[in-house]
């Protein structure tokens, strides 16, 4: 059993894993049955009644059905939970199956008027935009939530580090100008290693957990925390819709989490050194990094993040230099997601935030670096020989740094 004072790092590793020293067990196992034997029929019915309506398995009932109730999800979710000190977490198939499910359910509560501020992850800010899902939105500033606020507001929503461009937003500000109104948080870029925003006021955290929870780019999902009352809801409408995580997904997940402390903090530390190499090259007109001078200016690492993370955007100028750039890229892989092991670049705007309105999408010059585990000097080797590339696009004469040092 876990004490109530267990440091993140145990957590990681022991949460979610009640009952299997006592079964004979050492990793938890994969179950998976789609259904499972009802004792009778009142008890079957009641049990049914009991999932589908959004409450926990009771002691001593029947799961009766995955899509209701499954127990290595159920023990991903006890983790994650414990990890971002909330009551409770409801998984779902992929990040947007989680985001989806909150918006569904304040829509149906009546009061589907969101606020949002901007930048989010593209897919988050198209599914706002387009209504699809029954609410409107309104976007605003960090110092404008209050003034944005309606009656039949149901939800704020912020993503910090934001992305792409890892501006940081004080949570505890927006949630104290939110009053009463519930504050959502996607913390896919901090994860809870570097950030905990329930412990900010807020009311639930977001994960797309196919990012920094599974880490290994080999599985998809997300997930929310937050107060039991919420996650009622949400497994209702998982329930109903059947955006639920499958067994072997939520195995990988459960697993992920019990590195991720060690992955962050070492992806990090070389993000860190790679920003403050790129950091004035004559290619690069800015690097986009919490962790620069400047790039936080209420100082919040320290206080609402425990560290910069290991995203960082470099704004090339231009079109031309930050597809030079990203085409050059061997070692770092041009792809979406982020989080992984191995380190990804990709150009936003293009991609990931091409369904965004123009004057909202990120800049074209802008390209953006998930960093992984691989030897710093392999990284920065690689980096620079792609903005040799990015400085000939744009007549910017290559060769002045070599691996962010003045060439001999």
């Amino acid at each position: 059993m876990l004490n109530d004072d267990a440091r993140l790092e145990t957590l990681a590793v022991h949460g979610g894993m009640d009952g299997l020293r006592t079964s004979g067990g050492h990793v938890p196992p994969i179950d998976l049955s789609t259904t499972n034997s009802l004792p009778g029929i009142e008890s079957g019915g009641d049990s049914y009644e009991n999932l589908a309506t959004g409450h926990p398995l009771a002691d001593g009932a029947s799961a009766v059905y995955q899509r209701l109730w499954q127990p290595g999800v159920a023990r991903f979710e006890e983790s994650l939970a414990a990890l971002e000190g909330a009551e409770g977490a409801v998984a779902f198939s992929t990040g947007m199956a989680a985001l989806s499910a909150v918006l569904i359910a304040v829509s149906r509560a009546g009061s589907g008027h969101v606020v949002a501020l901007r930048p989010l992850y593209g897919g988050t800010d198209h599914v706002l935009e387009s209504g699809f899902l029954g609410t409107s939105v309104t976007w605003c500033s960090a110092d404008e939530v209050a003034g944005a606020l309606r009656p039949d507001t149901g939800l704020v929503i912020l993503e910090s580090p934001a992305n792409p461009t890892l501006d940081l937003i004080d949570i505890a500000a927006v949630v104290e100008q939110a009053g009463t109104v519930p504050v959502i948080v996607d913390n896919t870029f901090a994860s809870p290693v570097l950030q905990q925003p329930l412990r900010c006021g807020a009311t639930l955290v977001m994960h797309s957990a196919t990012k920094y929870l599974g880490g290994h780019g080999d599985v998809m999902g997300g997930v929310v925390g937050g107060p039991e009352d919420w996650m009622v809801r949400l497994r209702q409408v998982r329930a109903l819709t059947g955006g639920l995580l499958h067994p072997f997904a939520a195995y990988l997940l459960h697993r992920g989490l019990r590195t991720l402390p060690i992955r962050v903090r070492a992806q990090q530390e070389t993000a860190a050194l790679l920003a403050a190499r790129l950091d004035g090259h004559p290619a690069v007109r800015e690097v986009l990094y919490p962790g620069l001078a400047g790039r936080d200016p209420e100082h919040l690492i320290g206080r609402q993040l425990a560290g910069p993370g290991s995203i960082l955007a470099l704004d090339l100028g231009s079109f031309a230099a930050a597809r030079a750039f990203t085409e050059a890229c061997t070692l770092v892989t041009h792809a979406v997601s982020l989080g992984g092991v191995d380190s990804l670049v990709q150009h936003p705007a293009s991609l990931t935030h091409r369904p965004v309105a123009e004057q909202a999408r990120p800049g074209a010059g802008i390209v953006r670096l998930s960093i992984g585990l691989e030897h710093v000097e392999d990284l920065a080797t690689d980096l620079f020989r792609a903005l040799d590339a990015a400085a000939a696009a744009t007549d910017i004469w290559p060769g002045v740094l070599t691996n962010g040092f003045p060439a001999q």
